[in-house]
C-alpha cells in the first residue's frame, strides 16, 4: 500500500516554518553579544577580579610599609601637665609644652630581608590576579559555547517536535483506517514525548546559562543574544608535542607558588638575622616649662632641649627568637614542597588534557560522520516518501536516528571544546585565543 500524506502534516509544516521565522525576526531585534565583548564586560564587571586586584594592592601597600621604615617618621605633640614634687613622665615622655620626635631605621639586616619578602609576595599576588583573570575568561567562553549548543539544539528540537506531532497524528489516522496498530501509535507517542523531554532540558539549561552569563557580564538577561559565529576556531593539538613543559613555564599557579616559596625563605632568613646587631636614628626636641619643677630638681634649667643620636642594639641571647626562626624555616620548606607539588600536578593535568583532546577530536569526527550518514538516510527516506515508494515507519525511524545522532554530535563537539579550552588555559594561550587583539601582560616583567 502506498503512503498518502495527510493534510494535517502540511498544515503543521506551515505552522513550524511560521514559528521559526517569528523567532528569527524577534532575535534580530536584539543586539548580538560577541564572545570578545562578553569577556571584556566580564573582566570589567567581575567581583572575583576586583577581589584579586584588591589583594595585589594590599600586597603592594605592605611592601611600601616595610620599605618606608628607612624614611624618618616625624611626630609632634605635647605633654602638658602640672607636677607636684619630682616631674614624673607622662606616657613615657617628660611633661613639656611641646615636643617633636623623628625616628628611622639605618641598619637592620632582618628588616631588609622582610622588605625583599614583601616585594616577592607582591609579585606573587600579581600572578594570582593573572590566574583569576584566566579563570574568568574560561568561565565566560565555556558558558558562551554551551549556551550556543543548547540554543542550536532548541531550534532543531522545535522542528523535531513539529515532525513528531504530525507523525503521531498520521499514525492515529492510519490506526483508524486499520493500517497501523496501537503499538505503532504508542511508539509515535514515545518519540514525541522524548522530543518534549529533550526540549525541556535544553530550555532549562539555556535559561540557567543565560542567567550565569548575565551575572558575569552585568547585562540584563533579556538583552543577551549570543552570536555563535564569533567563537574563534580552536587550534589543532599536535600529538607529537609535549605541552607539559609549556604549561609549567607559563602557569600562573606555579609562578605564584614559586614566588611564595621564595618569600617564605626570605622571611626565615629575616628571623635569623633578627639576632644580628641593628641601628636606628632618633632625634627629639622638647619645650619645657617651670610649672613642672625642673628648676627645683635639676641644677640648671633651660626651656629648649634637643637630643639626636643612634640607638644601637646588640642581641646577646634570645632563645624565643631562635625558635621563631626555626618555625619560619619549616614554613619555607613547606612552601617549597608545595611549589614542587604544583609543578607535578600541572604537568600531569596538562598531559591528561592533551591526550583527552586528541581522543575527543577523533570522537567528534566519528559523531559528525555518523550524523551525516543518519541525515543521508533521512533524506533517502523522504525521497522514497515523495516518490510514494517508502513507508511511514521507515521515515519515522530515519528521523529518530538522525535526531539522536545530532544530539550525540553536539555533545561530542562541546566536550571537545571544553577540554580544548582547558588545555589552552594550561599552556597560557587562552587569553590570546579569546582576545586576539589584546597583548598578554607578564607580571614578572613589572
Amino acid at each position: 500500500m502506498k503512503f498518502r500524506l495527510p493534510r494535517c502534516l502540511r498544515r503543521t509544516n506551515l505552522l513550524a516554518l511560521f514559528t521559526a521565522a517569528l523567532m528569527i525576526a524577534t532575535r534580530g531585534q536584539a543586539e548580538p553579544l560577541p564572545l570578545e565583548r562578553a569577556i571584556r564586560l566580564a573582566l570589567a564587571h567581575s567581583t572575583s577580579s576586583a577581589i584579586a586586584n584588591a589583594d595585589v594592592q594590599r600586597a603592594f601597600a605592605s611592601y611600601r610599609e616595610l620599605r618606608n621604615n628607612y624614611l624618618p617618621q616625624l611626630a609632634i605633640g605635647s605633654g602638658l601637665g602640672w607636677s607636684y614634687g619630682f616631674p614624673l613622665t607622662i606616657e613615657g615622655a617628660a611633661p613639656a609644652l611641646g615636643n617633636a620626635v623623628a625616628q628611622s631605621s639605618i641598619f637592620n639586616p632582618a628588616q631588609r630581608q622582610l622588605i625583599k619578602a614583601a616585594k616577592t609576595e607582591w609579585h606573587a599576588s600579581e600572578f594570582q590576579d593573572k590566574n583569576q583573570r584566566n579563570a574568568l575568561i574560561q568561565d565566560v567562553a565555556l558558558t558562551y559555547a554551551e549556551l550556543a549548543k543548547w540554543e542550536a539544539r532548541l531550534v532543531r528540537l522545535q522542528q523535531d517536535e513539529a515532525q513528531a506531532r504530525q507523525m503521531e497524528q498520521a499514525v492515529a489516522e492510519r490506526l483508524q483506517e486499520g493500517v497501523d496498530s496501537a503499538v505503532d501509535l504508542n511508539k509515535a507517542k514515545l518519540t514525541a514525548a522524548r522530543v518534549r523531554l529533550h526540549r525541556a532540558e535544553a530550555r532549562g539549561n539555556a535559561d540557567v546559562l543565560r542567567r550565569h552569563l548575565s551575572t558575569l557580564t552585568g547585562l540584563p538577561v533579556s538583552s543577551i543574544e549570543i552570536a555563535p559565529e564569533t567563537i574563534p576556531a580552536l587550534p589543532p593539538v599536535a600529538a607529537e608535542e609535549d605541552l607539559s613543559e609549556r604549561a609549567i613555564a607559563s602557569s600562573p599557579a606555579i609562578k605564584f607558588a614559586e614566588q611564595h616559596s621564595l618569600a617564605e625563605s626570605m622571611r626565615a632568613l629575616a628571623e635569623h638575622r633578627a639576632l644580628y646587631p641593628s641601628m636606628d636614628f632618633s632625634a627629639q626636641y622638647a619645650r619645657l616649662s617651670t610649672i613642672n619643677n625642673y628648676n627645683d630638681y635639676y641644677r640648671k634649667f633651660q626651656p629648649d632641649n634637643a637630643t639626636i643620636g643612634l640607638a644601637i642594639r646588640i642581641p646577646l641571647f634570645n632563645a624565643s627568637q631562635r625558635a621563631r626562626a626555626d618555625a619560619a624555616e619549616a614554613e619555607a620548606l613547606k612552601a617549597k614542597k608545595q611549589a614542587d607539588a604544583a609543578r607535578y600536578q600541572v604537568a600531569e593535568e596538562t598531559l591528561k588534557l592533551q591526550r583527552a583532546a586528541e581522543q575527543l577530536e577523533a570522537a567528534r569526527e566519528v559523531a559528525q560522520l555518523e550524523y551525516q550518514l543518519a541525515q543521508s538516510g533521512l533524506d533517502a527516506a523522504q525521497t522514497r516518501i515523495d516518490a510514494k515508494t517508502g513507508t511511514l515507519h521507515e521515515l519515522a525511524d530515519a528521523r529518530v536516528q538522525a535526531a539522536e545522532r545530532y544530539l550525540l554530535f553536539q555533545d561530542a563537539n562541546f566536550e571537545y571544546q571544553r577540554v580544548r579550552m582547558n588545555l589552552l588555559r594550561a599552556t597560557g594561550d587562552l587569553e590570546k585565543w579569546a582576545l586576539p587583539g589584546t597583548a598578554s601582560t607578564n607580571p614578572a616583567a613589572k
